[in-house]
């Protein structure tokens, strides 16, 4: 069974982990693990049930103005690390809605995740189940062009546990995450800009929302026979503030206490190869920038605001479950 590469890459671009940086804390929660989307495009792989298997390890260090506090001078930076399994379901029932392929995904993640010296922390557990519903993916003819969009959900139904909830691996809160893919698919190019964001629902024990986080993920590999290689990249970003009404202030909370916005640029490399029954891409990147802050508490004398910069290594094998059968031809007799 040989199955087009950058088809299946379609079916493996969702993972999910949840990062705190400031761990157990609210404020620059991460519900998709940026990058998540690269290798992937607005393609849909023909008609079928497709398995998908990622993990990933974050290695990576606090910064940002709130690690002053955490880190005084001649002591060593607060490691963070993370190591992430996701299991994930494709479906393609081969229907078509205004001129586009529709798909559903569901994934379920599971985390470990550690913070370094003077937090000393870690933890693992089941993340927040995350289903798309419905995508639907429209191709232009033979230009190479094609455009996916789509809305993701994040259930509240993970590991969550202490008086905030976060005690846990998984969020108190429903986040939804609106896609949109627009890729070139032409000549064994993909070349593909993921754009999602995440909208928050208030936790349901602090009653701290936290702010709406923006991806971006770049795709620019080149398949020949049944290797893929080229440049990836991704940008995240924090781009409202969190909040924090009457109910949460009267828990004693506040954002001044959390980490207000933050951005990241990371780049690196993918590299894939075809099986035929199975597909295996893996890509790495270093995050060479970094920043956080929180203005409101700056302005009172103290910044908490931290993030973490570090390196990914992600791996991704995919695979088709179960296609339908194809039409019996009629039978030819001859005398």
């Amino acid at each position: 069974m040989n199955m087009n590469f950058k088809a299946l890459l379609t079916a493996a671009g969702i993972a999910a982990v949840a990062f705190s940086p400031a761990y157990a804390t609210e404020g620059g929660d991460i519900a998709t693990k940026p990058g998540a989307f690269i290798g992937a495009s607005a393609g849909v792989p023909p008609p079928g049930i497709y398995m998908f298997n990622q993990v990933f390890t974050y290695q990576a260090n606090l910064v940002g103005p709130g690690t002053s506090a955490l880190n005084p001078p001649g002591t060593h930076k607060t490691g963070v690390q993370a190591a992430v399994d996701v299991q994930g379901f494709l479906f393609v029932p081969g229907w078509t809605f205004l001129g586009a392929t529709y798909d559903a995904v569901i994934v379920q993640p599971f985390v470990m995740q550690s913070v370094g010296a003077p937090v000393n922390a870690q933890g693992a557990g089941a993340f927040n189940t995350y289903i798309v519903p419905v995508e639907l993916s429209w191709k232009f003819g033979n230009s190479g062009w094609a455009i996916k969009t789509g809305v993701g959900i994040y259930l509240p139904d993970g590991c969550t546990t202490g008086a905030n909830g976060l005690g846990c691996e998984a969020n108190p809160y429903t986040t939804y995450q609106p896609e949109l893919i627009i890729s070139y698919l032409h000549d064994g190019w993909n070349l593909s800009a993921a754009l999602y964001e995440e909208f928050n629902t208030e936790n349901r024990d602090t009653h701290y929302t936290t702010g709406n986080i923006f991806h971006v993920d770049i795709t620019a590999t080149k398949t020949i026979g049944k290797w893929t290689f080229g440049p990836v990249a991704y940008y995240v970003a924090q781009v409202t503030d969190d909040s924090c009404g009457f109910n949460c202030v009267a828990l004693g909370n506040s954002t001044l206490a959390h980490t207000g916005r933050f951005e990241t640029w990371a780049v690196g490399g993918l590299v894939g190869y075809d099986f035929g029954p199975a597909s295996l891409s893996v890509w790495a990147t270093q995050e060479v920038h970094a920043s956080a802050h929180n203005d409101a508490a700056a302005n009172l004398g103290f910044d908490p605001s931290v993030t973490a910069k570090g390196a990914t290594v992600f791996a991704t094998l995919s695979y088709r479950l179960w296609a339908p059968e194809a039409p019996v031809a009629p039978a030819m007799y001859h005398k």
